[in-house]
C-alpha cells in the first residue's frame, strides 16, 4: 500500500510538473507571438507613413506653399478656412511624406471603392480605443488640386447617410471652433485630431491665410 501511494504521489507530481511546464510553453508563445505582431504593425506603420528622412524647416515651407494657393481659392467657393485646410493636409499626409499622397496625391486618406480610381493599402486607424492596422481602397488623384477640390466638397455634400454631417464645421468663425467641430461632426476617430491641428495652426501662423 505504502509502494501503491508512493506511486501516486509520484504520478501526482509529475503531472504537475508536466501541466508547469505546458503551461509555460504557452505563455512563451503567446509572447513571442505579441512581439511579432507588434513589429509587423511597426513595420507597417513605417512603410506606409514617410517615404523620405524626416522634413526641414525648408521642405516644410515647400509644402505648406504648395498647398496653401488653393485652400485659399476653394473658400470662396466652399466657405473652408484655408489654415484648416492646409494643417489637415500636413497631418493626414505626414507634410506629403506619405506613401498614399507621394505615389498618389491622396492628401486625406479619402477612401473609395472603384478600382479604376483606387489603390489598396494598409493604413493605422483609430478603433474602439486603439490604434488598428486596416487594409481598405484609398483614392488616386492626378494632383494635389484635385484631392483639395473633393475635400472641400465632402463638407459640403456631407455623407450617403446625412448631407447635413458637417453643419457645425461650415458655421464655425474660428479655426479653434472649426477643428472641434471636426470632432463632433464625425470626421476624425482620433481623439486628439482637434489640438493637433490647432497646434500645427499655431505653430506654423497658418491662420493668416485666412484673412
Amino acid at each position: 500500500m505504502a509502494k501503491r501511494r508512493n506511486s501516486q504521489k509520484l504520478f501526482r507530481a509529475g503531472m504537475t510538473n508536466l501541466s508547469l511546464i505546458l503551461i509555460a510553453i504557452v505563455i512563451s508563445a503567446a509572447l513571442l507571438f505579441i512581439m511579432i505582431d507588434r513589429q509587423q504593425v511597426n513595420r507597417q506603420k513605417e512603410a506606409i507613413s514617410t517615404v523620405t528622412q524626416p522634413t526641414n524647416p525648408a521642405e516644410k515651407q515647400a509644402f505648406i506653399d504648395k498647398v496653401a494657393p488653393e485652400a485659399v481659392k476653394l473658400q470662396a467657393a466652399y466657405q473652408v478656412l484655408p489654415s484648416i485646410t492646409i494643417a489637415q493636409a500636413i497631418l493626414e499626409s505626414d507634410w506629403g511624406r506619405s506613401q498614399l499622397t507621394a505615389k498618389y496625391n491622396n492628401l486625406f486618406g479619402v477612401k473609395g471603392d472603384k478600382a479604376n480610381n483606387t489603390k489598396e493599402m494598409t493604413t493605422q486607424e483609430y478603433l474602439n480605443g486603439d490604434w488598428k492596422t486596416v487594409t481598405a481602397r484609398f483614392r488616386v488623384y492626378a494632383s494635389y488640386e484635385d484631392s483639395l477640390l473633393e475635400h472641400a466638397e465632402l463638407f459640403h455634400k456631407g455623407t450617403t447617410w446625412n448631407a447635413n454631417q458637417y453643419a457645425n464645421f461650415l458655421a464655425a468663425k474660428t479655426y479653434q471652433d472649426a477643428a472641434k467641430a471636426l470632432e463632433t461632426d464625425g470626421y476624425a476617430t482620433d481623439p486628439g485630431y482637434a489640438e493637433k491641428l490647432t497646434e500645427l495652426i499655431k505653430q506654423y501662423h497658418l491662420d493668416a491665410y485666412d484673412k
